[in-house]
């Protein structure tokens, strides 16, 4: 009988069952399980994809490969924890093959701030407007990211980032990931993480600095 649970299931001993069935094999726990983790994986991938079937296409590219692997999974962290990773991967690897772009992209050089000569900013927005305002009414990029009736004007602004900078945004920020675990989902260093990822919120500021103000 395959263990009641649902992905994130806190009861560690259930987990455990879950996991030996797996390990063993069982074909109706593997179909319990993705039943059970599909809405959460599926979720992550069309955040990171942005397109309902290459996201469901990255769901099935991850429980193909955990399913290959779960005899490798050594418990270091919870089934659903590892799944996550398998599914970021897959769609990393999607975004690698992709020569599509989905939608207009702009030039990050653009959004940055610029400062002449002596270091001060440019076109400096007064206090109030712009992103100010923003942040008064709803806080960080992430925190708007959650707000249902600001997230896909929020989504559309992140899709217009260069990839590197659209992706390692949407994985510190959005999925939460540490700086070393996504430094090694891309194959950078750490370093070139905070990089990017500050230049990335720099972008996304701008852009919706246009929006709010």
């Amino acid at each position: 009988m395959v263990p009641h649970a649902t992905c994130s299931s806190p009861d560690s001993a259930i987990a455990d069952g879950l996991l030996a069935q797996l390990r063993a094999g069982d074909d109706a726990a593997f179909e319990a399980l993705v039943r059970r983790c599909s809405p959460r994986l599926l979720a992550t991938a069309r955040r990171l994809l942005g397109s309902e079937a290459e996201a469901h296409d990255a769901v099935q590219d991850a429980f193909l490969s955990a399913f290959r692997s779960i005899s490798s999974f050594g418990g270091e962290s919870s089934l659903e924890t590892w799944l996550h990773r398998v599914l970021i991967n897959a769609a990393l690897m999607r975004l690698r093959k992709s020569r599509r772009h989905r939608g207009a992209t702009v030039s990050l050089d653009e959004l940055l701030p610029q400062f002449d000569a002596t270091g001060h900013r440019l076109d400096p927005r007064p206090r109030g407007a712009g992103w100010s305002g923003a942040e008064e009414r709803g806080g960080s990029p992430e925190q708007i990211f959650m707000d249902r009736d600001r997230r896909d004007l929020v989504r559309r602004r992140i899709d217009m980032l260069p990839a590197q900078y659209r992706t390692v945004i949407m994985l510190r920020d959005i999925e939460e990931l540490g700086t070393d675990e996504t430094a090694a989902f891309l194959g950078i260093t750490p370093g070139a993480v905070k990089v990017r990822l500050h230049r990335a919120r720099m972008a996304l500021r701008t852009l919706l600095e246009r929006d709010f103000a």
